[in-house]
Parts: C-alpha cells; structure tokens; sequence
C-alpha cells in the first residue's frame, strides 16, 4: 500500500482458499510471487460457517475494489453527509 496525493492504493487479488492440514489452500489457481505477504480475511464469527461469495459477488468485490484503485472514491464527509439525509 502507497500513500498518493494524500490518500492510500492498494493492488489486490481476491480469491477463495480452504485451510487443509493447517495450510490456506485457495480453491481456484492463483499466481503469486514467491515470498509475497498476504492478508487473509477469515469469515468472521458473525458470519454463518458455509459463507460463500457467489461468482457474481465476487466480480462485484473485485469491481469496487479497482474503483478504488483508480481513485474513484468519495471522502467519510460526503459519505456521511449522503447518509444523513
């Protein structure tokens, strides 16, 4: 992650994974340099265990995700204000 302009982006890839023996097993091929860190988001206790994005929520967590890469973005105040009314 690189500050820009005053702001933060963030390249990601997002893909589903299982963990097997210990090990984070992702479901599909994924291609990543060796050594490379990750974050992994582990379904959260809220969430019921056999959570599971549909291909299409997925397209549209990876689209919103590169709105953001490419600075589209609002600032929290007019978040905020959008909310309120």
């Amino acid at each position: 992650m690189g500050a820009t302009g005053g702001g933060y982006t963030m390249s990601v890839q997002i893909f589903t994974a299982r963990v097997r023996g210990g090990a984070i097993i992702p479901d599909q091929a994924v291609e990543l340099p060796e050594g490379e860190r990750v974050t992994v988001v582990a379904d959260g206790v809220a969430l019921p265990r056999d959570f599971e994005l549909t291909p299409e929520q997925e397209a549209e967590l990876a689209e919103s995700l590169a709105e953001a890469d490419r600075g589209d973005v609002i600032s929290a105040e007019e978040l905020f204000r959008r909310l309120s009314r």
